[in-house]
């Protein structure tokens, strides 16, 4: 079998950051790397849970919300895709993740979608542990830029 693209980027020289993962035919997929890989700290379940709730609760209602694909966690709990349509340019896509990170940081009320009847997995939610994730890659994102969503040699 062939080695699949996310594998064939160095771990060990990514760092926290925005980077276009890849393109195929009119979707993007970006790689929201929230921690650092294989450095010992890894987003928690409950908290990441919840944050996938908030992050595509707040992009599929968006003014972007037709060139949304997908919002979804990585397995290893290292950040997020997100795949988006071609349409949306990086600074478009940048200024999306900005505010959905910012909305997370700042939400206050009922979780989206994390009653039983809504969510595989309702009991497993840290609305605090989401907040405080969002906020503080609100600080890597203030110094993200389209010229650095390259993955690093």
């Amino acid at each position: 079998m062939k080695k699949i693209a996310s594998f064939s980027v160095n771990h060990d020289k990514l760092k926290k950051g925005m980077y276009v993962s890849r393109i195929d035919g009119d979707a993007v997929t970006y790689d929201i790397r929230m921690v650092v890989p294989n450095a010992g700290v890894y987003l928690e379940n409950d908290g990441l849970h919840t944050f996938e709730h908030l992050f595509a609760t707040y992009v599929r209602n968006s003014a972007d919300s037709d060139n949304i694909i997908y919002v979804g966690p990585m397995g290893c709990r290292t950040g997020f895709y997100l795949i988006l349509r071609d349409s949306m340019s990086k600074a478009d896509a940048l200024q999306l993740v900005r505010d959905a990170f910012r909305f997370a940081a700042d939400f206050e009320g009922e979780i989206p979608g994390a009653k039983k009847i809504e969510c595989g997995n309702y009991l497993e939610h840290d609305l605090t542990g989401a907040k405080q994730e969002a906020a503080a890659y609100c600080g890597v994102l203030s110094r993200c830029s389209e010229a650095a969503m390259v993955y690093p040699d």
